[in-house]
């Protein structure tokens, strides 16, 4: 059954899934990259619209928060990382290309180095015996400016690979400038739902007495001390929260407040509640 009770790994799971895969490998590698993708924040009708649900207690209680209209002291600071992230543009650097240019020139170079000597050596030996050694001489003109020019050529090819490496360097700051900001905002979201959901936990200890299977006594004095059942842990932030879109009821939560004496928007306190039927369909029911 999946619930709400509040683990480290269940109230921070999501911290590992905002970013791309991959795009911070090798320095110089090609690979997809461009703009740092930010995992935005979801709304609280995405973390506890549906009951249960995968999100921690934490989680959801800063949601319940967020849902009212609550905000951190450090909502200023995240939307500045995510704004710095958004900014960074890592383009794809093809080192693999520009070195291949500058051995492909080379080896031209002293393909048309042995080409010259060889036809400079005809010229000189034509001359020797007083033969015609202006075919030769033609020859040798045409392969010295060919030289030239594979000279030239190989010239650029080395300044291009330098502002590749420069460029891959930049690449490799910018990555890193990156992994340091994600890094930043994981514990900044994390410290806001801290904060956010410490501040709603006396009106959850609350409703954790009007909700089915609630105990006021299991919530502790804080979220990573509650030891109650996590179905009624989520109804209680569903009932601490200002949702204005419908809340789903699935399995032990659907048949926990359908047992219930009272209905389930009375309940929970929401507008509208949709109770899954015993076919695992949605009843539709505006209320139960």
């Amino acid at each position: 059954m999946t619930g709400a009770r509040s683990t480290p790994s269940g109230s921070d799971r999501e911290d590992g899934r905002d970013g791309e895969n991959g795009g911070d490998g090798p320095p110089g590698a090609g690979g997809t990259n461009g703009s740092a993708t930010v995992e935005e924040r979801p709304e609280p009708s995405a973390v506890i619209g549906q009951v249960p649900t995968d999100a921690g207690l934490r989680r959801q209680l800063a949601a319940a928060a967020r849902s009212r209209g609550q905000t951190a002291s450090v909502a200023a600071e995240i939307d500045g990382i995510e704004s710095e992230l958004a900014s960074i543009e890592i383009e794809p650097v093809d080192l693999t290309a520009a070195r291949r240019r500058v051995a492909e020139t080379t080896g031209e170079i002293e393909r048309l180095k042995e080409r010259v000597a060889a036809l400079r050596g005809d010229a000189r030996a034509r001359r020797a015996v007083d033969a015609d050694a202006d075919a030769a001489l033609d020859d040798l003109e045409t392969a010295a400016a060919e030289l030239s020019a594979a000279q030239t050529e190989a010239i650029a090819a080395e300044q291009a690979l330098e502002r590749a490496r420069a460029e891959a360097a930049r690449a490799r700051d910018e990555r890193r400038r990156r992994l340091r900001l994600r890094d930043r905002l994981r514990n900044r979201r994390r410290a806001a739902r801290r904060e956010l959901s410490e501040a709603v936990y006396p009106a959850f200890r609350r409703a954790l007495a009007a909700v089915p299977g609630g105990d006021p006594d299991a919530a502790g004095s804080e979220p990573d001390a509650y030891d109650g059942d996590p179905v009624a842990a989520s109804l209680a932030a569903v009932r601490v929260a200002a949702l204005d879109v419908p809340v789903e009821l699935r399995g032990d939560a659907a048949r926990a407040v359908e047992a219930a004496d009272r209905s389930a928007r009375s309940l929970l306190r929401t507008a509208e509640v949709r109770v899954e039927d015993a076919s695992g369909g949605s009843s539709g029911r505006p209320d139960v």
